[in-house]
């Protein structure tokens, strides 16, 4: 039996992991948020660590509003850096699995072709450089048997995100205006939350290592927000918009497609196409 700690365990990956559970029955999972345990207080984290016997961590806890952390650097820093930093040195100490989950938003979305995890990082919003240094300070600490995984567009049916955002505007609206020059590949946080558990016996590394996964193919907001429409049968009229003529606090990198070979080799993942992807959960 594996004792996994789950932490962020409402938010949309934390959900897509507790539905999932039950698939895989050599784990214990204790699903935490922050009411639960801060893991802003690393005392904290020992000590339940050390209480339930845990033996994996997956941080799925983040603060994840982009354009809010451009107001909230203390508190954006104190999740995704601080935070993380407390759990690998946990880990380090107690010799434990951990699983982190980073961005896209790391790179700053000028390059041709789908980033690799060894590309140069160079973040252009709060909410990227307080997850980068989440990641840097995980690999200062380096400890053994931890992964990054950096994902991107992250939907499901909890939390909020863009496809819930879609499907209810659908609802409500005649038609809306979406960007259409930023691209990227969605991902459903079922088909990550399964990778992830599926690959926890086989993380075997010295130190930490980067990996991508998304669903395969490519859209843009504007194509994205189509296929909702279109897979929920709604008649909501979806107009493409330039990201300069759309008003927001942050600035989003305008490519944000990861290539995810490394993992697929790695751990033998299956990687759905984001519309197949997307189907599954709208439906």
């Amino acid at each position: 039996m594996l004792n996994i700690l789950v932490t962020g365990a409402n938010g949309q990956l934390g959900s897509a992991l507790k539905n999932l559970e039950q698939n895989y029955s050599n784990y214990t999972c204790y699903f935490t948020d922050k009411n639960e345990l801060d893991i802003a207080k690393a005392n904290a984290i020992q000590e339940f660590v050390s209480e339930n016997k845990i033996q994996v961590i997956i941080n799925c806890a983040a603060y994840t509003n982009v354009d809010k952390a451009e107001d909230e650097f203390n508190l954006a820093n104190e999740i995704n850096n601080i935070a993380v930093e407390n759990l690998g040195i946990i880990s380090k100490k107690n010799q434990l699995k951990l699983i982190h989950i980073s961005t896209d938003y790391v790179f700053n979305g000028t390059s041709e072709k789908p980033y690799v995890e060894t590309d140069k990082t160079n973040p252009t919003n709060t909410y990227g450089v307080t997850k980068l240094k989440g990641e840097e300070a995980l690999k200062k600490i380096n400890p053994e048997n931890t992964i990054i995984i950096r994902t991107s567009w992250l939907y499901s049916l909890y939390g909020s995100n863009f496809v819930k955002t879609m499907l209810k505007l659908g609802k409500e609206k005649k038609s809306i205006k979406v960007v259409s020059d930023q691209v990227g590949s969605p991902t459903n946080a079922t088909d990550l939350a399964n990778v992830i558990l599926q690959i926890i016996p086989f993380i075997q590394t010295k130190g930490v290592e980067i990996y991508h996964y998304s669903n395969s193919g490519v859209c843009s907001w504007f194509q994205f927000a189509q296929e909702i429409m279109k897979i929920s049968k709604s008649k909501c009229k979806v107009e493409p918009i330039l990201s300069k003529d759309y008003k927001s606090k942050a600035t989003r990198p305008n490519f944000s497609i990861l290539n995810t070979e490394k993992i697929q080799k790695t751990f033998n993942v299956e990687v759905p196409e984001w519309k197949i992807a997307l189907r599954n959960c709208i439906q």
